[in-house]
């Protein structure tokens, strides 16, 4: 853990710490709305531990809580969790070692962590980021996520409290940089545009699926304006700001432009 603190910056590391504090008022509320929805303490504790994605945790208990069965609730959730294979891709190169080390590696591929790995330059940073910032957030999320379930009802409407929007702004803060490069820009905006306009029309889930479209438009590897994923590290010390977390989204689930972005990064991280 030493060496790892040792080989990111302290812009970094401020970041990772940020994006930590926004998952546990998020996974908290998770937890908190889980039991006082009626589902016993052991589902979201559960849940967290198991398949540690945010999104797809709060639509499938969203789908039991509404009255849909056990297998809407596992559908949803794969839906919505498919746009982590492209950032299985991007991040392969982070989880070298033993099999072993590559499927607990996998477990802790979010959209932050993804993030954190597009922002470093070589391959030791990318490494670093990922490990710290992903056991980071897998600890504090199931931390939070029990806290939360033993609290209870006592949080309340947690919609009120400004959770289920604030944690998408932490995640459009963290692809700020990125959107800087035409390519990646033009994407990010176009995928926004599917995902919002079929969003009303196709069921929970495929929106952030439909979005990766916004590729088609990013333009060819040799397109002008093209820069260095993530920006100068000037700039990535600039790319969170301390916004607190929001609802749907949680441990492992980003908004629209947050995909695009990250993907669209990734189709440059492999032309380089």
């Amino acid at each position: 853990m030493r060496s790892l603190l040792r080989t990111l910056e302290h812009a970094t590391l401020r970041d990772i710490a940020l994006v930590c504090l926004a998952d546990a008022l998020v996974g908290a509320s998770f937890g908190a709305i889980s039991v006082s929805g009626g589902l016993p303490l052991w589902v979201p504790i559960a849940l967290s531990v198991l398949v540690f994605a945010g999104g797809s945790q709060f639509a499938a208990v969203g789908v039991v809580l509404s009255g849909g069965g056990a297998l809407a609730a596992v559908a949803t959730g794969l839906v919505l969790n498919a746009r982590l294979l492209p950032f299985g891709f991007t991040v392969a190169d982070a989880l070298e070692g033993p099999l072993w080390r590559r499927l607990f590696g996998a477990q802790l591929i979010t959209d932050e962590s993804a993030a954190f790995v597009l922002r470093q330059g070589d391959g030791r940073r990318r490494r670093a980021a990922f490990w710290l910032c992903g056991v980071a957030l897998y600890l504090v999320w199931n931390v939070s996520v029990l806290l939360g379930a033993l609290a209870g009802g006592l949080i309340g409407d947690t919609d009120a409290l400004g959770l289920d929007a604030a944690f998408p702004a932490v995640l459009l803060a963290l692809v700020l940089p990125s959107l800087a490069d035409r390519r990646t820009r033009t994407a990010a905006v176009v995928g926004a545009v599917v995902a919002v306009a079929a969003t009303p029309f196709v069921p929970a889930g495929l929106p952030v699926l439909l979005a990766l479209v916004g590729l088609l438009f990013a333009g060819g590897p040799g397109a002008p304006g093209v820069s260095e994923v993530g920006g100068s590290e000037a700039g990535a010390s600039e790319s969170v700001v301390p916004t607190a977390p929001g609802g749907a989204s949680g441990g492992a689930s980003g908004g629209v432009p947050a995909v695009a972005a990250n993907v669209g990064a990734a189709e440059k991280e492999e032309v380089r």
